[in-house]
């Protein structure tokens, strides 16, 4: 039989405030953070250390209670084979954003139903977006709707221009604190 929302919560809060002699944290933020932000599912072995870490688990909610508190970044990727067809537009992994490719334009765009879009817009954020080697394909201050644009920087296309740098993006606050 499946367990409740409620059931869930209460072993979760069992757990998490038991005290195991010697328990570590067996999971790094790195894999728990991709777990919280959709950009990996936790495997079976890591799902079973999780709830048998009672400091891990802990240290799971902290990091969500964070993540819910401010927006770090977004990943996403380009999921299609190259058909040489020109590519129109990318979205990020967790769906806050989408680029957009309209002839020598890039455009940022914020999806206004994402968890954090309101939050976002009334703080009008600088961003910027970078491609998998780390190089700046935008930067600047989302407007009210959302939307932040520039050029193309890159003589190649951009499905060439992603696919020759390892098929990501990722789109993050341009400066801290934000």
């Amino acid at each position: 039989m499946e367990m409740t929302e409620l059931e869930r919560r209460l072993q979760a809060q069992l757990l998490a405030g038991q005290r195991i002699e010697g328990d570590l944290l067996v999971l790094d933020d790195a894999v728990l953070r991709a777990a919280l932000d959709g950009s990996r599912p936790l495997r079976p072995a890591e799902r079973a250390a999780l709830q048998g870490s009672p400091l891990t688990l802990r240290r799971f909610r902290r990091l969500a209670d964070e993540g819910r508190a401010a927006w770090q970044g977004s990943r996403g990727l380009l999921r299609a084979a190259d058909s040489g067809a020109a590519l129109d537009e990318l979205a990020t992994d967790d769906g806050m954003w989408r680029l957009h490719f309209v002839g020598a334009q890039v455009i940022l765009q914020l999806d206004p139903q994402a968890a954090r879009a309101a939050q976002l817009l009334a703080g009008r954020p600088a961003v910027k977006v970078r491609d998998g080697a780390g190089s700046l394909v935008l930067e600047g201050i989302l407007d009210a709707d959302g939307e932040c644009e520039g050029l193309w920087p890159f003589a190649a296309p951009p499905a060439q221009h992603f696919q020759r740098h390892g098929a990501v993006f990722t789109v993050e606050p341009a400066r801290e604190g934000l």
